[in-house]
């Protein structure tokens, strides 16, 4: 259905965010070393990008308005995830260019959804990430069972 790429420098995360987008009929390229991540996107095109925002050498914050001043890239959606969430993260994620932000350990139904509101809205969405104040993350009070993710390197 759709090409989506993961920057994600833990595998364990990679192995879950890879396994549930293949279940839902998508085609996921996994990039570990955000310094190869602009270059992968643009080599894969993908019609999502989900990125770790806590990732050495390059942040996800960094990599999101990298993504947004590149020609080829600056219209797709990004999904931000982290396990590093505190009093203006989200501002801060939305504001460098991510349309979504959704906390680990991740609700694995929140995350499937997520894309597909993502994907159905396609060039829909605002780069600044301003039109979609509704999906941003809320906390569901803990890790529940059809929470995963929660490890961060």
């Amino acid at each position: 259905m759709a090409n989506i790429l993961i920057v994600e420098d833990n595998a364990l995360n990679i192995k879950l965010f890879c396994d549930l987008l293949a279940a839902h009929g998508h085609t996921p390229e996994a990039v570990s070393d955000s310094r190869n991540a602009l270059e992968a996107a643009r080599q894969f095109k993908p019609d999502l990008v989900i990125t770790d925002i806590q990732l050495p050498h390059v942040s996800g914050l960094d990599l999101i308005r990298m993504i947004r001043k590149d020609t080829e890239l600056a219209s797709v959606p990004i999904m931000a995830v982290t396990a590093y969430s505190a009093v203006g993260d989200e501002e801060r994620i939305r504001a460098a260019g991510a349309q979504a932000y959704v906390s680990k350990p991740i609700s694995v139904v929140r995350f499937a959804q997520t894309v597909d509101d993502l994907l159905a809205k396609g060039s829909d969405i605002d780069p600044t990430g301003q039109a979609q104040a509704s999906w941003a993350n809320e906390s569901n009070g803990g890790p529940g069972p059809t929470d995963a993710g929660g490890e961060e390197s």
